[in-house]
C-alpha cells in the first residue's frame, strides 16, 4: 500500500487544497509534501528489505484488460525519492511569494506530483499513459495562468508538442495491446510478446518521439527554452528536476524491454541526435545572456548526455543514467532556487544588469558556487559519479561518440563560469546593492541541496546499490531477443 499512498496524498491533497484561501493552502500544501517525503523514505527502506511488498495490483478496466498495477523497482524507487525530496524544496523556497488564487495554484502543483509519482510507478501501459497525461495538465494551467507576459502562446506550443508526442505513443500502445495474446497491457505482458523486426522499426519511433519531447533531445526541444523562461519558478523547477525524467524512465522502463530490436536498429541514429544535442546546447548556452534561458540550454544538454548513455546500452552508462537522474534533477531545482531569489530581489533575469552580488549576499553566492561546480560536475560533487559512468559506457560504444560528447565538459566550465562572474562576482550596481542575503527558508532549502551534493560526491554507494536492480533487469531484458 506504500505505493498507492505515495500517489494518492498528493492527489487527495491537492483535490482539497483547490478549497483552501490564503495562507491555508501554502501550508496544507507543505504538510502534504512533507507527508510525501515520510511515505517515500519508507519505501526506500522496505525496497531493500522486501520489495515485492511495494507491488499492488487491483482490477480497474477488466472489459480492456487494464489493472491498476502500481509497484517500484530501483529506479522507481528513485525516481518517487527525487520527487518526494522536490517538492517539500520547491515549497518551502516559495513559502513567502504571495500567488494570486493560492488554492488552485497549491493545488495544481500537487496533482502534478500526483501524476509523477503515477508513471514512476505504473506497470499497466494504459495506467501509464492515463498518469504521463495527469502530470502534463496541471503544469499546463500552471504555465498559462502563472507564466510571464507571453505565457499563453509559448505554452500552447508546449501542450501541443507534449500531447502530439502522447498520442504517438498511444497509437504505439495500442497497437502492441491488440498483439499480446491475451489483450493486456501489462508490462509483463508487452515485454514476453515477439514482435516481428520490420513492427519494431516503426513501433520504436512512436515510443522514442513521445519520450524525446518530453526529455528534450534535439530537435524537439524548442519548446523547452521558451517554456522555462515564461513559467513561474516553482512550475520550472518541476518542469526540468523531475519532469524531464519522465522521457528517460520511459525509454528504460517501456521502449528497450519491449522493443530491443528496434532500439538496436535505431540506436546510433538516437546517440546522434543525443549527442548533437549537447553540443548545440551547450554552444547556445555560452551565448545566453538571459539567467533562466542558459540554465534550460544547459539541461537540455545534460539529458542529451544521459540518453546518449541509455542508448550505448552497456552497464555503466546504464548505472550512470539513472544515478545522474537524481543527480541532475538536485542540481538544477538548486540552480532555480538561486534564479528564484534572484528574481524576487531585483526582479530581472539578465545577467548583464547583475554583478558584485558576492558583496551583498555572501550566502546566495557560496550556494550558486556550489551548485555550479557540481553542475560540470566537479569531483566530490554528486555530479561527477553519474558523468564518469556515462562517459565510460559511451566509450565502450564508440570512442569517436564519447571524444565528441566530452566537449560538453569543456563548454560546461564556460558558460557555467561565465555565469558566475557575470552574477556574483566584479562590480556591484546600484540595483545589486541592494540584494538582501537568503532567507531562512530559502537558507534551508539551499543548504539541503548543498547538503546532498556533497554527501552523494563522497559517498554515492546508496545510489548505485538502489539502481542496480534495474540495471540487471534492463541487461536482461533488453536487446538480446
Amino acid at each position: 500500500m506504500l505505493t498507492v499512498l505515495l500517489i494518492l496524498i498528493p492527489l487527495i491533497t491537492g483535490l482539497v487544497t483547490f478549497g483552501l484561501k490564503g495562507p491555508s493552502a501554502k501550508v496544507f500544501s507543505l504538510l502534504s509534501s512533507f507527508a510525501s517525503l515520510v511515505v517515500a523514505v519508507i519505501a526506500w527502506q522496505q525496497f531493500s528489505a522486501a520489495p515485492e511488498s511495494l507491488q499492488f495490483t487491483q482490477s480497474w478496466i477488466p472489459q480492456l484488460g487494464s489493472q491498476f498495477n502500481v509497484g517500484l523497482d530501483g529506479m522507481g524507487t528513485m525516481l518517487c525519492l527525487l520527487t518526494a525530496i522536490s517538492f517539500p524544496l520547491i515549497f518551502i523556497t516559495v513559502y513567502n511569494r504571495e500567488y494570486d488564487r493560492p488554492g488552485a495554484f497549491y493545488g495544481l502543483m500537487l496533482l502534478s506530483q500526483a501524476g509523477l509519482i503515477g508513471v514512476f510507478t505504473a506497470y499497466d501501459a494504459l495506467l501509464f499513459y492515463v498518469f504521463w497525461e495527469l502530470a502534463l495538465i496541471p503544469v499546463y494551467f500552471l504555465c498559462s495562468m502563472w507564466g510571464g507576459e507571453r505565457a499563453v502562446p509559448v505554452t500552447f506550443k508546449f501542450f501541443v508538442y507534449t500531447f502530439a508526442g502522447s498520442l504517438l505513443m498511444l497509437v504505439g500502445i495500442i497497437y502492441i495491446y491488440f498483439q499480446t495474446p491475451d489483450h493486456s497491457f501489462s508490462w509483463t505482458a508487452f515485454t514476453s510478446l515477439q514482435i516481428s523486426t520490420q513492427e519494431q522499426s516503426w513501433l520504436f519511433w512512436l515510443f522514442f518521439v513521445a519520450f524525446a519531447i518530453k526529455m528534450p533531445v534535439f530537435p524537439f526541444h524548442t519548446w523547452q527554452p521558451d517554456t522555462y523562461e515564461q513559467s513561474p519558478t516553482p512550475v520550472t523547477m518541476v518542469l526540468s528536476g523531475i519532469m524531464v525524467k519522465m522521457g528517460l524512465f520511459g525509454v528504460i522502463r517501456w521502449l528497450l524491454p519491449v522493443l530491443p530490436q528496434g532500439a538496436y536498429m535505431w540506436q546510433e541514429a538516437a546517440i546522434v541526435l543525443s549527442v548533437t544535442g549537447i553540443i548545440y546546447a551547450s554552444c547556445i548556452a555560452i551565448m545566453q545572456s538571459d539567467f533562466k534561458r542558459l540554465i534550460a540550454y544547459s539541461s537540455i544538454a545534460h539529458i542529451g548526455l544521459m540518453s546518449a548513455a541509455i542508448f550505448a546500452n552497456n552497464e555503466q552508462s546504464m548505472q550512470g543514467v539513472q544515478v545522474q537522474m537524481f543527480n541532475h534533477g538536485i542540481n538544477i531545482i538548486g540552480l532555480w532556487i538561486v534564479v528564484e531569489v534572484i528574481q524576487d530581489r531585483l526582479r530581472i533575469k539578465d545577467m548583464r544588469e547583475m554583478g558584485g552580488i558576492a558583496t551583498y549576499a555572501p550566502k546566495l553566492a557560496i550556494v550558486l558556487v556550489v551548485i555550479s561546480l557540481a553542475n560540470i560536475a566537479l569531483p566530490l560533487t554528486n555530479g561527477f559519479i553519474g558523468e564518469f559512468l556515462m562517459f565510460s559506457g559511451l566509450f565502450q560504444y564508440n570512442p569517436w561518440f564519447a571524444a565528441v560528447a566530452c566537449v560538453a565538459i569543456i563548454l560546461a566550465a564556460v558558460y557555467m563560469l561565465n555565469m558566475l562572474q557575470k552574477v556574483i562576482f566584479g562590480e556591484a550596481n546600484t540595483l545589486t546593492a541592494t540584494t538582501a542575503d537568503l532567507k531562512t527558508g530559502e537558507l534551508l532549502a539551499a543548504g539541503a541541496i548543498i547538503a546532498v551534493i556533497f554527501f552523494l560526491g563522497v559517498y554515492p554507494k546508496p545510489l548505485l546499490e538502489l539502481v542496480q536492480s534495474t540495471t540487471a533487469i534492463v541487461n536482461a531484458t533488453a536487446w538480446m531477443k
